[in-house]
Protein backbone atom coordinates (compact mmCIF):
# COMPACT_ATOMS: atom_id res chain seq x y z
CA UNK A 1 0.00 0.00 0.00
CA UNK A 2 2.73 2.60 1.12
CA UNK A 3 4.64 1.56 -2.27
CA UNK A 4 1.80 2.19 -4.34
CA UNK A 5 1.11 5.35 -3.15
CA UNK A 6 5.13 6.32 -3.17
CA UNK A 7 4.38 5.28 -6.93
CA UNK A 8 1.00 7.63 -7.46
CA UNK A 9 2.87 10.74 -5.34
CA UNK A 10 6.33 9.92 -8.25
CA UNK A 11 3.86 10.50 -10.63
CA UNK A 12 1.78 13.50 -10.26
CA UNK A 13 5.21 15.02 -9.41
CA UNK A 14 6.70 13.86 -12.59
CA UNK A 15 3.46 15.05 -14.43
CA UNK A 16 3.88 18.27 -12.91
CA UNK A 17 7.24 18.82 -13.72
CA UNK A 18 6.31 17.83 -17.24
CA UNK A 19 3.55 19.68 -17.01
CA UNK A 20 5.53 22.85 -16.15
CA UNK A 21 8.26 22.67 -18.54
CA UNK A 22 5.80 22.06 -21.23
CA UNK A 23 4.81 25.61 -20.49
CA UNK A 24 8.36 27.13 -20.26
CA UNK A 25 8.95 26.21 -23.72
CA UNK A 26 5.70 27.26 -25.09
CA UNK A 27 6.40 30.74 -23.04
CA UNK A 28 10.04 31.07 -24.42
CA UNK A 29 8.37 30.24 -28.14
CA UNK A 30 5.01 32.91 -27.66
CA UNK A 31 8.07 35.57 -26.71
CA UNK A 32 10.57 34.82 -29.72
CA UNK A 33 7.85 34.95 -32.03
CA UNK A 34 6.48 38.02 -30.04
CA UNK A 35 10.05 39.31 -30.35
CA UNK A 36 10.06 38.70 -33.77
CA UNK A 37 6.56 40.51 -35.24
CA UNK A 38 8.10 43.89 -32.80
CA UNK A 39 11.37 43.74 -34.91
CA UNK A 40 10.04 43.35 -38.47
CA UNK A 41 7.38 46.15 -37.70
CA UNK A 42 9.46 48.28 -35.74
CA UNK A 43 11.62 48.69 -38.60
CA UNK A 44 9.17 48.67 -40.95
CA UNK A 45 7.85 51.98 -39.99
CA UNK A 46 9.66 54.94 -41.87
CA UNK A 47 13.06 56.82 -40.40
CA UNK A 48 16.45 56.46 -40.02
CA UNK A 49 17.86 56.45 -36.38
CA UNK A 50 21.31 57.65 -37.47
CA UNK A 51 19.22 60.41 -39.68
CA UNK A 52 17.60 61.28 -36.24
CA UNK A 53 21.05 61.19 -34.06
CA UNK A 54 23.02 62.83 -37.23
CA UNK A 55 20.39 65.75 -37.21
CA UNK A 56 20.11 66.40 -33.42
CA UNK A 57 23.73 66.94 -33.77
CA UNK A 58 24.09 69.03 -36.24
CA UNK A 59 25.99 67.25 -38.95
CA UNK A 60 24.49 65.00 -41.15
CA UNK A 61 26.84 64.25 -43.80
CA UNK A 62 27.14 60.69 -45.76
CA UNK A 63 30.41 59.94 -43.38
CA UNK A 64 28.72 60.58 -39.79
CA UNK A 65 25.91 58.36 -40.82
CA UNK A 66 27.73 55.87 -42.22
CA UNK A 67 29.54 55.64 -38.83
CA UNK A 68 26.60 55.77 -36.87
CA UNK A 69 25.01 52.98 -38.77
CA UNK A 70 28.03 50.70 -38.34
CA UNK A 71 28.45 51.36 -34.63
CA UNK A 72 24.51 50.61 -33.93
CA UNK A 73 25.06 47.59 -36.64
CA UNK A 74 22.48 49.59 -38.53
CA UNK A 75 24.70 48.59 -41.67
CA UNK A 76 23.86 44.98 -41.30
CA UNK A 77 20.81 43.21 -43.38
CA UNK A 78 17.43 42.80 -41.93
CA UNK A 79 17.94 38.51 -41.23
CA UNK A 80 21.55 39.13 -39.21
CA UNK A 81 19.91 42.17 -36.97
CA UNK A 82 16.78 40.33 -36.20
CA UNK A 83 19.05 36.94 -35.31
CA UNK A 84 21.10 39.25 -33.15
CA UNK A 85 18.52 41.17 -31.99
CA UNK A 86 16.37 37.28 -31.00
CA UNK A 87 20.22 36.04 -29.29
CA UNK A 88 19.99 38.92 -27.01
CA UNK A 89 16.48 38.24 -26.11
CA UNK A 90 16.98 34.61 -25.06
CA UNK A 91 20.31 35.67 -22.56
CA UNK A 92 17.88 38.41 -21.61
CA UNK A 93 19.71 41.61 -22.84
CA UNK A 94 17.74 44.27 -24.36
CA UNK A 95 20.07 46.50 -25.74
CA UNK A 96 21.72 49.84 -25.41
CA UNK A 97 19.61 53.25 -26.27
CA UNK A 98 21.12 54.90 -28.95
CA UNK A 99 19.83 58.68 -27.96
CA UNK A 100 20.18 57.94 -23.95
CA UNK A 101 23.27 56.20 -23.60
CA UNK A 102 21.87 53.57 -21.31
CA UNK A 103 20.69 50.05 -21.17
CA UNK A 104 17.17 49.43 -22.15
CA UNK A 105 16.68 47.45 -19.01
CA UNK A 106 17.79 50.05 -16.34
CA UNK A 107 15.49 52.62 -18.60
CA UNK A 108 12.48 50.10 -18.28
CA UNK A 109 13.31 49.36 -14.35
CA UNK A 110 13.40 52.90 -13.94
CA UNK A 111 9.69 53.69 -15.44
CA UNK A 112 8.08 50.28 -15.30
CA UNK A 113 6.55 51.34 -11.06
CA UNK A 114 5.44 54.23 -12.32
CA UNK A 115 3.00 52.53 -15.21
CA UNK A 116 2.26 49.44 -12.79
CA UNK A 117 1.19 51.44 -9.71
CA UNK A 118 -1.24 53.91 -12.30
CA UNK A 119 -2.45 50.62 -14.64
CA UNK A 120 -2.65 48.56 -11.27
CA UNK A 121 -4.64 51.54 -9.29
CA UNK A 122 -6.91 52.08 -12.56
CA UNK A 123 -7.69 48.31 -13.26
CA UNK A 124 -8.99 47.95 -9.42
CA UNK A 125 -10.85 50.94 -9.58
CA UNK A 126 -12.44 49.90 -12.89
CA UNK A 127 -13.16 46.46 -12.25
CA UNK A 128 -14.06 47.26 -8.74
CA UNK A 129 -16.33 50.32 -9.30
CA UNK A 130 -17.49 48.54 -12.12
CA UNK A 131 -18.63 45.49 -10.32
CA UNK A 132 -20.64 47.28 -7.71
CA UNK A 133 -22.41 49.70 -10.05
CA UNK A 134 -23.23 46.86 -12.92
CA UNK A 135 -24.56 44.94 -9.67
CA UNK A 136 -26.75 47.51 -8.35
CA UNK A 137 -28.07 47.90 -12.13
CA UNK A 138 -28.79 44.38 -12.41
CA UNK A 139 -30.57 43.99 -9.26
CA UNK A 140 -32.82 47.29 -9.58
CA UNK A 141 -33.14 46.96 -13.92
CA UNK A 142 -36.09 48.96 -14.89
CA UNK A 143 -35.66 51.41 -12.44
CA UNK A 144 -34.30 55.00 -12.43
CA UNK A 145 -30.79 53.93 -10.40
CA UNK A 146 -30.56 51.54 -13.41
CA UNK A 147 -31.14 54.26 -16.10
CA UNK A 148 -28.86 56.84 -14.86
CA UNK A 149 -26.01 54.06 -14.13
CA UNK A 150 -26.67 53.17 -17.82
CA UNK A 151 -26.50 57.06 -19.40
CA UNK A 152 -23.47 57.33 -17.54
CA UNK A 153 -21.69 54.20 -18.92
CA UNK A 154 -22.37 55.15 -22.19
CA UNK A 155 -21.12 58.45 -21.40
CA UNK A 156 -17.99 57.61 -20.29
CA UNK A 157 -17.57 54.89 -22.94
CA UNK A 158 -18.18 57.54 -25.35
CA UNK A 159 -15.64 60.26 -23.97
CA UNK A 160 -12.38 59.97 -25.07
CA UNK A 161 -9.79 59.38 -22.48
CA UNK A 162 -7.35 62.46 -23.45
CA UNK A 163 -10.40 64.92 -23.07
CA UNK A 164 -11.27 63.54 -20.18
CA UNK A 165 -8.19 63.74 -18.38
CA UNK A 166 -8.00 67.23 -19.60
CA UNK A 167 -11.25 68.10 -18.21
CA UNK A 168 -10.52 66.70 -14.88
CA UNK A 169 -7.38 68.86 -14.66
CA UNK A 170 -9.08 72.05 -15.77
CA UNK A 171 -11.75 71.51 -12.75
CA UNK A 172 -9.50 69.85 -10.15
CA UNK A 173 -6.68 71.59 -10.93
CA UNK A 174 -7.14 74.66 -12.19
CA UNK A 175 -10.59 76.08 -11.02
CA UNK A 176 -10.70 74.14 -7.86
CA UNK A 177 -7.39 73.81 -6.88
CA UNK A 178 -7.88 70.40 -5.12
CA UNK A 179 -5.40 68.51 -6.93
CA UNK A 180 -2.05 68.50 -8.49
CA UNK A 181 -2.36 68.56 -12.87
CA UNK A 182 0.54 67.44 -13.52
CA UNK A 183 4.02 64.98 -12.31
CA UNK A 184 4.57 61.70 -10.33
CA UNK A 185 5.87 63.81 -7.39
CA UNK A 186 6.01 67.19 -5.85
CA UNK A 187 9.46 68.21 -7.03
CA UNK A 188 12.17 70.43 -4.47
CA UNK A 189 9.79 69.93 -1.17
CA UNK A 190 11.86 67.55 1.33
CA UNK A 191 9.83 65.06 2.71
CA UNK A 192 10.19 61.82 4.50
CA UNK A 193 9.08 58.48 2.91
CA UNK A 194 5.34 58.31 4.72
CA UNK A 195 4.82 62.05 2.83
CA UNK A 196 6.03 60.94 -0.36
CA UNK A 197 3.40 58.01 -0.53
CA UNK A 198 0.59 60.16 0.16
CA UNK A 199 2.11 63.15 -2.58
CA UNK A 200 2.58 59.90 -4.85
CA UNK A 201 -1.31 59.70 -4.44
CA UNK A 202 -2.55 62.75 -4.49
CA UNK A 203 -0.68 63.03 -8.15
CA UNK A 204 -2.23 59.37 -8.95
CA UNK A 205 -5.76 60.43 -8.92
CA UNK A 206 -6.65 61.84 -11.88
CA UNK A 207 -4.24 60.09 -14.06
CA UNK A 208 -5.68 56.76 -12.80
CA UNK A 209 -9.81 58.52 -12.86
CA UNK A 210 -9.09 59.29 -16.49
CA UNK A 211 -7.69 55.48 -17.59
CA UNK A 212 -9.91 53.67 -15.69
CA UNK A 213 -13.02 55.56 -16.51
CA UNK A 214 -13.57 53.54 -20.34
CA UNK A 215 -13.18 50.15 -18.84
CA UNK A 216 -15.37 50.74 -15.68
CA UNK A 217 -18.15 52.06 -18.41
CA UNK A 218 -17.32 48.71 -19.73
CA UNK A 219 -17.40 46.25 -16.70
CA UNK A 220 -20.89 48.11 -15.47
CA UNK A 221 -22.46 47.04 -18.69
CA UNK A 222 -21.32 43.69 -18.73
CA UNK A 223 -21.95 43.10 -14.73
CA UNK A 224 -25.09 44.33 -15.15
CA UNK A 225 -26.00 42.28 -18.47
CA UNK A 226 -24.59 39.01 -16.47
CA UNK A 227 -26.30 39.19 -13.44
CA UNK A 228 -29.56 39.80 -15.17
CA UNK A 229 -28.94 35.98 -16.96
CA UNK A 230 -27.99 34.43 -13.87
CA UNK A 231 -30.85 36.72 -11.76
CA UNK A 232 -33.33 34.12 -14.51
CA UNK A 233 -31.35 30.79 -13.37
CA UNK A 234 -33.62 27.82 -11.67
CA UNK A 235 -30.36 27.79 -9.08
CA UNK A 236 -31.78 31.43 -8.54
CA UNK A 237 -35.73 30.88 -8.22
CA UNK A 238 -34.64 27.74 -5.99
CA UNK A 239 -33.04 29.55 -3.37
CA UNK A 240 -35.94 32.37 -3.28
CA UNK A 241 -38.28 29.47 -2.94
CA UNK A 242 -36.10 28.77 0.20
CA UNK A 243 -36.27 31.66 1.54
CA UNK A 244 -33.42 32.70 1.75
CA UNK A 245 -32.67 36.44 1.75
CA UNK A 246 -32.00 38.76 -0.80
CA UNK A 247 -28.43 39.75 0.20
CA UNK A 248 -27.27 36.27 0.82
CA UNK A 249 -28.59 35.15 -2.52
CA UNK A 250 -26.80 38.26 -4.18
CA UNK A 251 -23.50 37.84 -2.49
CA UNK A 252 -23.03 33.93 -2.54
CA UNK A 253 -25.21 33.11 -5.63
CA UNK A 254 -25.56 35.23 -8.12
CA UNK A 255 -22.23 37.34 -7.82
CA UNK A 256 -20.04 34.07 -7.81
CA UNK A 257 -21.72 33.08 -11.13
CA UNK A 258 -22.22 37.01 -13.11
CA UNK A 259 -18.41 37.61 -12.05
CA UNK A 260 -17.12 34.36 -14.49
CA UNK A 261 -17.95 37.13 -18.04
CA UNK A 262 -15.99 39.89 -16.15
CA UNK A 263 -13.28 38.08 -16.05
CA UNK A 264 -12.57 36.75 -18.93
CA UNK A 265 -12.67 40.17 -20.27
CA UNK A 266 -10.99 41.89 -17.51
CA UNK A 267 -8.20 39.65 -18.10
CA UNK A 268 -7.88 39.96 -22.06
CA UNK A 269 -8.00 44.16 -21.18
CA UNK A 270 -5.68 44.25 -18.69
CA UNK A 271 -2.95 44.38 -20.73
CA UNK A 272 -4.63 47.02 -23.22
CA UNK A 273 -4.69 49.13 -20.17
CA UNK A 274 -0.86 49.39 -20.81
CA UNK A 275 -1.01 50.33 -24.06
CA UNK A 276 -3.44 52.98 -23.05
CA UNK A 277 -1.62 54.69 -20.35
CA UNK A 278 0.34 55.78 -23.44
CA UNK A 279 -1.69 58.78 -24.15
CA UNK A 280 -2.68 59.04 -20.32
CA UNK A 281 0.96 59.17 -19.23
CA UNK A 282 1.42 61.86 -21.98
CA UNK A 283 -1.45 64.85 -21.02
CA UNK A 284 -0.20 64.21 -17.12
CA UNK A 285 3.50 63.73 -17.40
CA UNK A 286 3.51 60.65 -15.74
CA UNK A 287 6.74 58.93 -16.08
CA UNK A 288 5.98 55.53 -17.14
CA UNK A 289 6.64 52.90 -19.56
CA UNK A 290 3.85 55.06 -22.21
CA UNK A 291 6.25 58.30 -22.03
CA UNK A 292 9.27 56.74 -22.77
CA UNK A 293 7.41 54.72 -25.87
CA UNK A 294 6.17 58.33 -26.98
CA UNK A 295 10.03 59.75 -26.53
CA UNK A 296 11.84 56.50 -28.10
CA UNK A 297 8.93 56.54 -31.21
CA UNK A 298 9.78 60.66 -31.85
CA UNK A 299 13.92 59.63 -31.43
CA UNK A 300 13.47 56.34 -33.45
CA UNK A 301 15.08 54.82 -30.69
CA UNK A 302 14.45 51.18 -31.82
CA UNK A 303 16.47 49.04 -29.08
CA UNK A 304 14.19 51.08 -26.35
CA UNK A 305 11.02 50.41 -28.99
CA UNK A 306 11.70 46.82 -28.68
CA UNK A 307 12.83 46.51 -25.35
CA UNK A 308 9.49 48.06 -24.09
CA UNK A 309 7.37 46.21 -26.16
CA UNK A 310 8.65 43.02 -25.37
CA UNK A 311 8.28 43.72 -21.42
CA UNK A 312 4.79 44.93 -22.00
CA UNK A 313 4.08 41.38 -24.23
CA UNK A 314 5.31 39.33 -21.22
CA UNK A 315 3.45 41.18 -18.69
CA UNK A 316 0.10 40.67 -20.74
CA UNK A 317 0.91 36.83 -21.00
CA UNK A 318 0.95 36.69 -17.41
CA UNK A 319 -2.22 38.57 -16.93
CA UNK A 320 -3.56 36.13 -18.96
CA UNK A 321 -2.11 33.09 -16.87
CA UNK A 322 -3.22 34.47 -13.82
CA UNK A 323 -6.77 35.06 -15.19
CA UNK A 324 -6.60 31.80 -16.02
CA UNK A 325 -5.77 30.54 -12.22
CA UNK A 326 -8.34 33.29 -10.87
CA UNK A 327 -11.02 32.35 -13.42
CA UNK A 328 -10.66 28.34 -12.36
CA UNK A 329 -10.68 29.49 -8.52
CA UNK A 330 -14.19 31.27 -9.42
CA UNK A 331 -15.32 28.44 -10.99
CA UNK A 332 -13.74 25.09 -10.10
CA UNK A 333 -16.06 23.05 -13.10
CA UNK A 334 -12.97 24.46 -15.39
CA UNK A 335 -10.28 22.68 -13.75
CA UNK A 336 -12.75 19.42 -13.63
CA UNK A 337 -13.23 19.90 -17.79
CA UNK A 338 -9.36 20.62 -18.39
CA UNK A 339 -8.76 17.68 -16.35
CA UNK A 340 -10.91 15.50 -18.29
Amino acid sequence: MTAVSVDAKGGRVFAIALALAGWVVKFVAVVLVIATFNFILVHAAPGDPAQVIAGQSGASDEKLLAQLRAEYGLDKPYPIQLATYLKRVVTLDLGYSYRQQRTVASLILERLPATLLLTATAFSLALLSGIILGTLAGVRAGKWSDTVLTVVSLLLYATPVFWLGLMLVLLFSVQLDWLPAFGYVTIGVPMTALQRMVDIGWHLILPAVSLAAVYLAIYTRLMRSSVLDVTHQDFIKTAKAKGLKQGRIIIRHILRNAMLPIVTVAGMQAGALVGGAVVIETVFAWPGLGRLIYDALLQRDYPVLLGVFLVMSVIVIALNLLTDAIYRVIDPRVSVRAAS
